[in-house]
């Protein structure tokens, strides 16, 4: 192996002259060898058993035939207490804090809901949870967090995160999207009526068998609904059958009734053994009864966490806040820990009764974190070598990575009719427009700028119409495969080499269709040859463009900032192209740029095909007679067409290598929660949130006290923030409310 490939790079590197091209092939030499020898992505080292928790296939339980079984998973109970967060104004370099001394438990079995106003903290403390939370030099996060009375770490259990924005590949059916997930996801399921069976239990279980064959859609194409699309991010997520799902407000755009049944979904999915969080803001009634707990937050502030539906009503009315009859519950604790700022009276008024409510509340709570001890068993052991052998058959699959992502790429460019209608169009009518403009050149001497300003056209408008399709599809895509790297679905080398394979076809038509009909409406060289080598120049430059295409989606984070970047480089290689400025007279220190221009490589083998053994029409000496002196005016009298190719061939592998390092580079990176700088108590168990009243400081105190004197004294310091809270209670009215 190590013979062939020396022999194989010895020959690329001969192909790619000297100086920085056989660096270049080397280099791509290298890469090539890596992506196509590299195992596929590890989930888990295969060294770390000891420090795992014993998750049971990481949440996955199979039956006796091997078969992963839905609805089984291990149990996780998540506990946090003191969590902060902070950033810091790059203006006047104030903190301001997002999330103030948080604590709280999430159970299995049980539904989440973290509640507050705009602005509370919600997605905040939830990103916290789940270890999401966007990495960032002005954030300072710290507290404690423990999974099974463990520190969590990365590797601590299998967790799904829905987002607020469904992504998908919008050409797909649902059935499409699920059977992928499931083979990428599940390599052990070999059998295709296994992997048949599985998908239509979830299609089944989350109520999508009614738009199984239909495709996800996008904005342009319309496709499965916003309920269905949150139905689908569930079943995607479930095929790992996680222990925790997290949702970010998965009612978001969503009507009543599709918000309604979305969250029944979830609540089956709690009483299936999932631990389940959700952020939400404002549910409806029904939606609110199925809570089971309920965490509210108000500027980042803790103001109640324990069991919901009628239970926070109590607490409240203990203060004197009393929810009025026929009202929506989640309406009134939404009132209850807002401020309002339609006034400065009624904005001190609401400010002092939300901190009063927060310090009760501290004042009932004591974060103790404590750490129970897991016993493994030989059960749990067994369990965790066989999660090992899963994932040594994961790394093995490079091969079957590549086939299954082709066959999704090759759908996804295929069936996108709009994107391909719109460009066909385009390419139709900039062909049509260019060959009237310069219909019929003859051969007189002003037909030799003509054919050089409609070479230098053609090869901009094929490098513009492949990069701006590239920039505004990608970067959406690559938030896709992201969230899919990062459940180890399949390494970066065979996502990036099949989706090059499956749009070379569709990539190749439009330039092929643009040269077709330009070439005899302008009457360029009348040659099959030089027909051919026109269309093939226009091509190899389209992939070049579009390699560019997805560096720049690479670089940057927004289909925005990618359309704004694109252009502005493209518009750097059109000056430097060969047309505007002769490559002679170009400054030292710009010298680099028309050697990476693929505008200037294609306008050279454009011209070199049209102008070489090209008679013109002469009056005059001075008059230009052949092509070849055309050539030696743009300083292109001793080029070859062989150069271009080879140097377009360069900048696609430059342009595709840069994407690879810079996805590789630019993951997503999350801040790392540090612990909290004053120790805890971990020798005493965490009180029951369930459990808590107003009064369990006096009994606690009454039971055992140490002295007369200290239990009269603590009981007092007790005593008085409820007292005076209570003085600073002033008549709430929950505006629409029933009287």
């Amino acid at each position: 192996m190590t013979k062939l490939s020396g022999k194989v790079g010895h020959q690329i590197v001969r192909f790619g002259g000297n100086g920085v091209g056989q660096i270049l092939a080397a280099a791509a030499v290298a890469l090539l060898f890596r992506l196509f020898s590299g195992p596929g992505p590890a989930l888990f080292p295969d060294d770390e058993e000891e420090e795992l928790l014993p998750v049971e296939n990481g949440g996955l339980f199979e039956t006796d035939e091997g078969t992963p079984a839905l609805g089984k998973v291990y149990p996780v109970t998540i506990r946090w207490a003191g969590i902060s967060c902070s950033v810091i104004d790059k203006s006047n370099k104030s903190a301001r804090f997002l999330l103030k001394d948080v604590s709280g438990e999430a159970k299995p079995g049980r539904l989440l809901a973290i509640m507050g106003a705009s602005g509370s903290g919600k997605t905040t403390l939830l990103n916290v949870l789940a270890g999401q939370l966007a990495a960032s030099p002005r954030l300072h996060l710290s507290g404690l967090l423990e999974i099974n009375g463990r520190p969590k770490s990365n590797k601590s259990y299998k967790f799904a995160y829905i987002r607020q924005e469904d992504l998908f590949f919008s050409q797909l059916t649902v059935r499409e999207t699920l059977s992928l997930a499931a083979e990428l996801q599940l390599p052990n399921i070999s059998s295709a009526e296994e992997r048949e069976e599985f998908v239509n239990n979830l299609l089944s279980r989350l109520g999508l068998v009614s738009c199984a064959d239909t495709n996800v859609g996008d904005a342009k194409v319309r496709g499965i609904s916003g309920g269905e699309k949150k139905r689908l991010s569930l079943a995607c997520e479930l095929i790992a059958s996680p222990s925790v799902i997290f949702a970010d407000e998965p009612t978001t755009g969503l009507d009543a009734f599709q918000a309604e049944k979305v969250m029944e979904t979830l609540r089956q999915l709690a009483q299936d053994g999932h631990t389940v969080i959700c952020s939400i803001h404002q549910p409806r009634s029904s939606v609110y009864y199925k809570f089971d707990d309920i965490v509210l937050l108000t500027d980042g502030a803790l103001v109640y966490a324990g069991p919901a539906r009628d239970e926070p009503l109590a607490h409240f009315s203990k203060f004197g806040y009393s929810c009025p009859d026929h009202t929506n519950p989640a309406e009134f604790l939404a009132d209850l820990i807002s401020i309002d700022f339609s006034s400065s009276e009624s904005e001190c008024t609401s400010r002092k009764r939300i901190d009063s409510l927060v310090e009760s509340f501290l004042q009932q709570t004591s974060p103790i974190l404590y750490a129970t001890p897991l016993i493994k068993s030989e059960k749990l052991k067994t369990v965790m070598r066989s999660t090992k052998k899963g994932i040594i058959i994961q790394k093995k699959g490079w091969w079957r990575q590549f086939c299954l992502l082709l066959k999704r790429a090759w759908k996804q460019a295929s069936r996108d009719g709009p994107t391909n209608k719109v460009r066909t169009r385009m390419s139709v009518a900039s062909a049509i427009i260019f060959g009237s403009i310069f219909w019929r050149m003859g051969k007189s001497q002003s037909s030799i700028q003509d054919r050089m300003g409609l070479l230098q056209l053609a090869a901009v408008n094929t490098a513009m119409a492949a990069l701006t399709k590239t920039v505004g599809v990608f970067p959406k895509e690559r938030t896709i495969v992201d969230r899919e790297r990062s459940k180890g679905s399949y390494a970066l080398g065979p996502y990036l080499l099949s989706k090059l394979l499956a749009e070379i076809p569709i990539g190749a038509a439009f330039p092929l269709m643009f040269g077709t009909i330009l070439y005899p409406m302008a009457g360029l060289n009348p040659s099959l040859s030089r027909f051919v080598k026109f269309c093939g120049i226009a091509t190899v430059e389209s992939f070049a463009a579009s390699a560019m295409g997805l560096t720049v989606g690479a670089m940057v984070p927004t289909t925005e900032a990618a359309m704004a970047l694109g252009p502005s480089l493209m518009t750097v290689f059109i000056v430097f192209g060969g047309s505007y400025i002769n490559a002679d007279n170009t400054p030292v220190i710009f010298q680099w740029i028309p050697r990476v221009s693929l505008i200037r490589w294609a306008f050279q083998g454009l011209c070199i095909n049209e102008f070489k053994d090209l008679q013109f029409e002469h009056e005059h000496s001075f008059d230009l007679q052949n092509g070849e002196q055309a050539l030696e005016r743009l300083s292109l009298g001793s080029r070859l067409i062989r150069e271009t190719v080879i140097a377009e061939s360069r900048i696609l592998l430059l342009f595709y290598i840069t994407s690879y390092l810079l996805l590789k580079k630019n993951k997503p990176k999350y801040q790392i929660l540090e612990p909290l700088p004053f120790p805890f108590d971990k020798s005493e168990p965490w009180p029951k949130l369930e459990d808590i009243e107003i009064d369990d400081a006096k009994k606690s105190l009454q039971e055992s006290p140490p002295s007369d004197d200290e239990a009269e004294m603590k009981l007092q310091q007790s005593e008085e923030p409820f007292s005076s809270t209570l003085d600073q209670i002033q008549p709430f009215v929950l505006e629409g409310g029933a009287e």
